[in-house]
């Protein structure tokens, strides 16, 4: 009998942002072709003991780590030793123990490891399959971040991350079965990176649960008020989240409110840094903190928008407003990973002038808005099924549906 270990960096329970939403229905997924072992961590212990009582009676175990290497400590060490700081943030010594007693009893026959710091539990040797869901390039990430900030003082960091991750993420690819990214815009950066084919780095797309994210469900009522309404939802302790929502309430609504006087902006989602939340001085802006479910919020928007400078794969933000039925408002960054059709299914801006201009023209003829929610429902529900996204990992694994 096959039996798949599952390596994940976050618990992939509860599927509330965008990293655990992937993981989750990866593990559904896996669980239909074999019993699976979930080794993973999480953030803190309310995570981690959330995310055993959900597992541990669909796997064959489960083992969740709670994370607690301080940042400062990781980048000493990492400097020290020649590796990616990402990694040694993701280290646990228990988990790794428990991973290699697990392998150690002869079991385990496939293994998938999701995000580029779960491949330091990989074992040296494996006779079975191993697939490395990288999700994004990681270390093309931190090269932007290099270039955005050459004159901070983490500019070295970055720079640094950059280079020594791209290095081992090539190295990690170069000894699996294959390596998955979340667009194949993402898979064939990654194939010019590491001189891989197409047989080694494959796109396995995100997807959205129509089912849930239906605007025909009843919603309480939330973000009430006079103007209309923007909302941009995600983890608010995120860089890029944080460069975006700052750039929009700062530059861009003063610009739409010249026109819509009454113009509201809500940033919506957990971890708000104290930087986002002085955001809620600004005329018009209203920072929610996390909340129990952001499809209210969704159905309440007037327009959803995305003003992401960096954004790399698939924006789950950008498929659950889609399949809300949400008028969406994307820099081109954002809506880059999304098989969607500029002008029909959605709207791409990318300096503030026209992102404004676009959201200003959503509030104003509300048809149009309400018939391009309709062209991006109905292409959701075509496209980005989840059964149909995480289909190709049976025949990766070698093991039939």
């Amino acid at each position: 009998m096959p039996e798949i270990l599952f390596l994940v960096h976050r618990a992939p329970w509860p599927p509330d942002r965008g990293d655990r939403i992937r993981s989750w229905h990866m593990f559904e997924a896996l669980a239909k072709l074999a019993p699976v072992h979930v080794a993973g961590l999480a953030d803190n212990a309310d995570d981690a003991d959330a995310a055993r009582r959900k597992l541990a009676p669909l796997c064959k175990s489960v083992a969740i780590e709670e994370r607690n290497v301080a940042r400062p400590i990781a980048l000493a060490k990492a400097v020290l030793r020649g590796e990616p700081v990402s990694n040694r943030l993701f280290r646990n010594a228990a988990l790794a123990r428990h991973v290699d007693a697990l392998i150690g009893q002869g079991d385990v026959s496939h293994i998938v490891a999701f995000s580029g710091q779960m491949a330091q539990y990989l074992p040296t040797r494996f006779d079975g399959p191993v697939l490395m869901d990288f999700v994004d390039v990681d270390s093309a990430k931190f090269g932007t971040y290099a270039e955005q900030d050459r004159r901070q003082p983490l500019h070295w960091v970055y720079k640094r991350e950059a280079r020594v991750l791209g290095a081992h993420e090539a190295a990690v690819a170069a000894r699996v079965t294959a390596s998955l990214f979340v667009s194949e815009a993402e898979a064939a950066l990654f194939r010019q990176r590491s001189g891989l084919g197409e047989d080694r780095v494959r796109a396995v797309e995100n997807g959205i649960d129509t089912d849930r994210f239906d605007p025909a469900l009843p919603f309480d009522p939330v973000g009430r008020g006079e103007g209309p309404l923007a909302v941009f939802t995600g983890q608010m302790d995120y860089r890029p989240n944080i460069d975006a929502v700052r750039w929009f309430a700062a530059d861009i609504l003063p610009l739409i409110r010249r026109r819509h006087a009454a113009a509201r902006f809500a940033v919506v989602g957990r971890a708000p840094t104290d930087e986002v939340r002085a955001l809620a001085a600004l005329p018009g802006v209203t920072v929610t903190g996390e909340v129990p479910d952001v499809r209210p919020w969704l159905a309440a928007a007037d327009a959803v928008v995305a003003p992401l400078l960096l954004a790399r794969g698939v924006q789950n933000k950008l498929l659950e407003a889609m399949a809300m039925a949400r008028p969406v408002v994307a820099s081109a960054a954002a809506a880059a990973g999304i098989d969607a059709a500029a002008g029909e299914h959605l709207l791409v801006a990318d300096d503030a002038e026209a992102m404004a201009r676009a959201v200003g023209a959503l509030f104003d003829d509300r048809a149009v808005a309400a018939a391009m929610g309709r062209a991006a429902r109905e292409r959701m529900i075509a496209r980005y099924g989840w059964d149909a996204r995480m289909a190709p990992l049976g025949a990766l694994l070698g093991l039939p549906a």
